[in-house]
């Protein structure tokens, strides 16, 4: 995929252990509009993407991590990334709603090629999700 051209919404099922609760975080805490759902699962809208979160008595596995730029990022996660004038609206928005981030809003890789603005935080399921943001977009793939 070539940046500027048109992206195509991805779709991404996870575990979660309570319906409700994912209902109350995805679309009250995140904001993420509802779509169709069932006694298993339920669709949300995420940031144009269709992310869907299913029942699952199994858990996330979201505990291993990585070392990143000085922090233990989650092996598995997913995420969106924001404009760059949007990131600090969005982290405002969720420190609002009373997130507690797994890691703290920052500016990763300062002066590099994928310098970025970060910030990671678990579902109530241990899912964790990143939001970042790239001053210039043109470098999201940039080495």
């Amino acid at each position: 995929m070539i940046i500027g051209a048109m992206l195509h919404p991805f779709h991404l099922a996870f575990p979660v252990r309570d319906l409700e609760e994912a209902r109350a975080f995805y679309g009250g805490v995140l904001g993420c509009p509802e779509g169709r759902s069932s006694d298993a699962w339920i669709d949300f809208d995420f940031f144009g993407h269709q992310i869907v979160a299913h029942l699952s008595r199994g858990g996330s596995g979201a505990a291993e991590r990585n070392e990143v730029d000085g922090h233990g990022v989650p092996v598995r996660h997913f995420g969106v990334v924001l404009t760059w004038e949007e990131f600090p609206r969005v982290a405002d928005r969720l420190r609002a709603r009373g997130v507690r981030f797994t890691i703290e809003p920052y500016l990763r890789f300062q002066g590099k090629p994928g310098e970025q603005m970060t910030m990671f935080l678990a579902d109530p399921s241990g899912n964790a999700i990143e939001f970042k943001a790239f001053k210039d977009p043109k470098r999201l793939f940039e080495r």
